[in-house]
């Protein structure tokens, strides 16, 4: 059993409202200048810049995870993780078909910018990705275990596009097992105010949903994974496991 410490919520640059330093190869650096192990890229309704991603987390050392948060059609945010790099890929596909074909203004929202294995600039989103797609809560929670991955709602303690903000309480469906803080310390009042929680045993992380270098996690979500014999697809599927409460 080793401990890893994760960060499994930062938005590059394609992310409209990341800043235009957030390239795949500048937040591998980053996260392991933070001593990070396990990192999951998550834009906006996009897993497109991911394999800029996993090519800049092998040459540090990195653990990446393939990821997304997704916006749906509540306008709540969940945070939907991968097992490998094509099933992100290909749920990207499914989550391109549902977005609404609104252009961004980048004068407004920020640039959408598409990075390729050097780090360089390949081309930029002309959708906007920050907009709500036509996908419900409960369908997103469908398609992404159905790809072997795992999803969950993010930042529950905020009240922008939190699931509690916008629904009032945790809901009994679709059936989650985990759920997100932005802010650790504020676990015990969730817990306090939302029984659920507690009674379903959910597994809890906190991250830094990370737009800016310097709001990646120094410290890190530390999760222990039993990773004998060691490889980082073991690590990875262990660590989605984790978060589906599935036990060996």
């Amino acid at each position: 059993m080793s401990r890893y410490l994760t960060d499994l919520h930062i938005h590059s640059c394609l992310s409209p409202c990341g800043d235009d330093d957030m390239t795949p190869g500048n937040i591998a650096g980053m996260a392991v200048l933070n001593g990070l192990q396990i990192v999951a890229l998550t834009d906006h309704n996009t897993a497109k810049n991911c394999p800029a991603f996993f090519h800049a987390a092998k040459g540090y050392g990195l653990i990446p995870i393939a990821g997304m948060e997704l916006t749906t059609a509540e306008d709540i945010h969940v945070v939907c993780l991968f097992r490998t790099l094509k099933d992100a890929l290909d749920f990207d596909s499914f989550v391109e078909s549902r977005r609404f074909p609104i252009k961004n203004k980048p004068a407004i929202f920020g640039r959408q910018l598409l990075i390729g294995e050097n780090d360089e600039i390949i081309g930029e989103e002309e959708i906007l990705l920050i907009n709500a797609v036509n996908i419900s809560i409960e369908e997103a929670h469908k398609e992404v275990t159905s790809r072997g991955g795992v999803c969950y709602p993010a930042h529950i303690d905020r009240t922008s596009n939190g699931i509690i903000a916008m629904l009032g309480d945790f809901p009994p469906e679709p059936h989650f097992t985990a759920f997100e803080l932005n802010d650790s310390a504020s676990l015990d009042g969730c817990r306090q105010q939302h029984s659920v929680l507690t009674e379903r045993s959910l597994v809890h992380l906190a991250a830094s949903d990370a737009h800016y270098l310097t709001d990646i996690a120094e410290d890190g979500f530390p999760v222990d994974i039993e990773d004998e014999p060691y490889s980082s697809s073991l690590v990875t599927n262990r660590l989605i496991d984790f978060l589906l409460k599935k036990q060996e």
